[in-house]
């Protein structure tokens, strides 16, 4: 069992940045596909970023929509998933979670982008953007 805890969360006007902290009660540095989803009211969970380790190879995957503006990272030695967030936009607006899939399968083909491809949860953090 992983526990996942989000911080960083918090309001900002649209052109800012936030970093987004993940803390995991264990590593989950190697194998584990290791996500970022955010959920808006009346809309669906999005995934947003993944990452995965495997061997020396560290595996990096965005949305569209965030792609060039978040970046998402993870410190072994903390145990700790980021996801630094620039250029904010009002359309970011939403509760972001973090997930861990005790597997590398579902960042190498793609489904990571579905929330039912990962186990374990955060709590989730809110981020508002205002315009």
């Amino acid at each position: 069992q992983v526990q996942l805890v989000e911080s960083g969360g918090g309001s900002v006007q649209a052109g800012g940045s936030l970093r987004l902290s993940c803390a995991a009660s264990r590593s989950t540095y190697n194998n584990y596909c290791m996500g970022w989803f955010r959920q808006a009211p009346g809309k669906e969970r999005e995934g947003v970023a993944a990452i995965v380790t495997g061997g020396d190879a560290t595996y990096y995957y965005y949305a569209d929509s965030v792609k060039g503006r978040f970046t998402i990272s993870q410190d072994n030695a903390k145990n700790t998933l980021y996801l630094q967030m620039n250029s904010l936009k009002s359309e970011d607006t939403a509760m972001y979670y973090c997930a861990a899939d005790p597997g590398p399968a579902h960042c190498y083909s793609g489904s990571w982008r579905r929330s039912q491809s990962f186990v374990h949860w955060g709590q989730g953090a809110q981020v508002t953007v205002s315009s």
